[in-house]
């Protein structure tokens, strides 16, 4: 009788250890499960990720985020075809030049990619050496881009077309991301490229010259976004929607000017290299009520139809691009601004 009890006991102690441990790695897989990895490049416009990181915001919505810096906009783009990561806040003119198959890196066309969330409008000016005082100036002169045929550059060429300058009057060079091509300006290896905050702004104080935004030149252009590839997003919808709530949410919280110093000080946080003085003036950029975030992280649609003009423009080989529809994915959006 006692070696039955014993037998009994001793089962359900076994069956009990076993379904703790089932229960522990159900908790580790649904603890892993909540895990997004962001590639980004550096730069004061990762603002909004930054604080949603230190506030609490994507937790709150159920995942925990982990940022990773890109080189420049091909190892990017070849990152997330080969699922290095999950999401990308990238130009979206990146996303559409690779899913037509025009995009630098030797990957062919990736009809994955997508766009599910706005972000801002590259906040982009175009920045120069401290002899070029005009566009004129520029003629016969070497400038920047991060990729020839993705990213920034066709805005560039765009503004230089509409201030009088042809593709014959300069030279094009490839430098990298932002932080490589204000390092390059920097060393004067070239002569002028296309620049956001902090970058702009840190040059203005070593006495470069701004001499236009892109905006003021083009008009609504839709820069940064957040994208990934349709399967992952499928896959992982409860990912993607908590990553939009999270980062509007951290948008909404830095247009507030009761959070300006504590928003400020999570970026000395994350750039320490920024000085206070820098940081300040950033936030009067970045969060400019015209110019700045895009509110709630919105699609601009009237932007994105400009990033489409321009490709179809300069893009190679040659294509008519007119539906943003295409690129851009609301419905995961959507679902993130509906009430809970």
């Amino acid at each position: 009788m006692r070696a039955s009890l014993h037998v009994r006991n001793g089962t359900g102690t076994i069956a009990l250890l076993i379904a703790l441990a089932f229960i522990a790695s159900a908790s580790g897989r649904a603890q892993q499960s909540s895990e997004v990895t962001v590639d980004v490049f550096p730069g004061g416009f990762n603002w909004p990720t930054f604080v949603a990181q230190e506030k609490g915001f994507f937790t709150n919505n159920g995942i925990r985020v982990t940022l990773q810096a890109t080189p420049n906009s091909v190892a990017q783009m070849t990152g997330l075809a080969e699922g290095k990561f999950d999401i990308a806040i990238t130009a979206v003119d990146n996303v559409v030049a690779y899913v037509e198959g025009q995009g630098q890196a030797p990957i062919g066309p990736q009809p994955e990619f997508f766009a599910f969330m706005g972000s801002d409008s590259g906040f982009l000016s175009l920045v120069a050496t401290p002899e070029i005082k005009s566009f004129s100036d520029l003629r016969g002169r070497t400038l920047s881009v991060d990729a020839r045929s993705t990213g920034y550059a066709f805005v560039l060429f765009e503004m230089l077309v509409r201030n009088g300058l042809s593709p014959e009057d300069y030279r094009i060079e490839e430098a990298g991301g932002m932080t490589q091509r204000w390092n390059a300006l920097r060393e004067r290896k070239q002569s002028a490229t296309l620049l956001s905050a902090p970058f702009n702004i840190l040059a203005k104080e070593q006495h470069f010259n701004e001499l236009a935004h892109a905006t003021k030149v083009i008009g609504p252009y839709q820069g940064n976004v957040g994208a990934s590839r349709r399967s992952w997003a499928r896959e992982n919808r409860n990912k993607v929607v908590a990553f939009i709530r999270g980062y509007a949410e951290a948008i909404d919280w830095l247009y507030d000017q009761r959070n300006r110093e504590e928003a400020i000080r999570i970026l000395l946080k994350n750039l320490p290299e920024m000085s206070p003085t820098l940081a300040r003036q950033s936030y009067g950029e970045l969060l400019d009520p015209k110019d700045g975030f895009l509110r709630h992280a919105l699609m601009n649609l009237e932007g994105l139809r400009t990033v489409l003009a321009l490709r179809s423009r300069y893009a190679e080989p040659q294509k008519k691009l007119a539906d943003p529809m295409k690129y851009y994915d609301p419905s995961y959006y959507n679902a993130a601004m509906r009430p809970r």
